[in-house]
């Protein structure tokens, strides 16, 4: 195997860290110096060499340890993780999109072996080495679509298409930013994002849900979503907030740069072929403040986004209180330079900070 696995948590004593190749390739969000909802939908067709957007799944240096994390909430509320009876199918669906996507982009990590239904699948790095029959729940240890997200980083929200509408059906939820999947599950697509502040007004859900519901088989989309963490903390649901909800309050001057972290999903979106299901990956990532102002350009755009966005988004993302704290914070990194249009690095051509 070429690429080495950290050893780290998302819990307790926080061990989690990116390196520098990590840093490099964090999927920045912010395009210009502002922030707005927008639908922001792209076909997912690979990217840059190296980026995250190269490959189907993303698999990274934090792999290891993030299905590791996904075990031990699992283990305390097996509810992260559910399927409504006529999800079966669209599950074996997942399954096989991920193995076949997986094993092409990263043929030194994992292996499937296919004669008619009698599959073997090796993942390397978990030391998995299973053989089964497709299509056949009692040869695998779970359900089709836990076996293989027990096994892939991200979320999973797996939708049924139906009356016009998506509904979340089934899905794998371990690394969400505060939702529940025990809440959501059975509701359709206005429903579950009826909390979101000003875009049902802006028609930003009803001009997103015709684009899903045109995503045909083969041309899978994605965009990138936002939001704030004390600690790099995956597991920020409603159900343990009682433990991440107050990290809130233990940020200072003097540990703001290492505790808060930015925290972006990159939100795809594949057709499946058997099912007609749209399954719905959200792969979130995690950086430090410390870490993005190491990038002159990144440093000077999140500290004006920051500053910019209106009190209710600040206040539906989380981080309202701290925002003066943040400000301090990123203000030493903005130099009022402009930035170059984008949401990659530009370290070639960027200017470093003037002091």
């Amino acid at each position: 195997m070429t690429m080495q696995f950290n050893t780290e948590t998302f819990r307790d004593d926080y061990s989690f860290r990116n390196s520098d190749w990590a840093i490099r390739r964090f999927p920045f969000p912010f395009h210009e110096d502002s922030y707005m909802y927008s639908v922001n939908m792209e076909q997912h067709r690979g990217g840059p060499e190296g980026s995250v957007y190269e490959k189907r799944f993303d698999v990274d240096e934090h792999y290891v340890s993030e299905m590791h994390d996904r075990a031990l909430v699992l283990a305390e509320d097996p509810l992260r993780c559910q399927s409504l009876p006529h999800m079966t199918l669209a599950g074996w669906d997942l399954l096989e999109l991920i193995m076949v996507s997986k094993s092409e982009d990263y043929p030194d990590l994992f292996e499937l072996h296919r004669d008619g239904n009698q599959w073997r699948w090796i993942n390397k790095p978990l030391g998995i080495d299973d053989t089964f029959t497709f299509l056949d729940e009692t040869t695998l240890p779970y359900g089709p679509m836990e076996y293989i997200t027990r096994q892939t980083q991200g979320d999973f929200a797996v939708l049924d298409q139906r009356e016009e509408n998506l509904w979340m059906d089934a899905g794998m939820v371990t690394t969400q930013a505060d939702w529940s999947l025990d809440f959501d599950i059975g509701m359709n697509f206005f429903e579950w994002h009826a909390p979101v502040p000003r875009a049902h007004e802006m028609g930003i859900f009803k001009r997103a849900l015709k684009f899903l519901l045109n995503v045909q088989q083969g041309s899978p989309a994605r965009r990138l979503n936002w939001t704030m963490t004390v600690n790099p903390r995956l597991d920020t649901s409603p159900e343990n907030y009682h433990k991440w909800g107050v990290e809130k309050t233990t940020l200072t001057p003097e540990n703001i740069g290492a505790k808060q972290h930015l925290r972006v999903e990159l939100q795809t979106f594949f057709r499946l072929p058997r099912s007609n299901a749209l399954v719905f990956p959200i792969r979130c990532y995690l950086i430090a403040f410390q870490d993005i102002v190491t990038v002159p350009k990144w440093g000077r755009r999140l500290h004006r986004v920051v500053r910019d966005l209106p009190e209710d988004l600040a206040d539906y993302k989380g981080f309202i209180a701290n925002r003066p704290l943040m400000l301090d914070y990123l203000s030493q990194y903005d130099d009022g330079l402009p930035t170059s249009p984008g949401v990659w690095p530009d370290l070639e051509t960027e200017p470093p900070l003037q002091k």
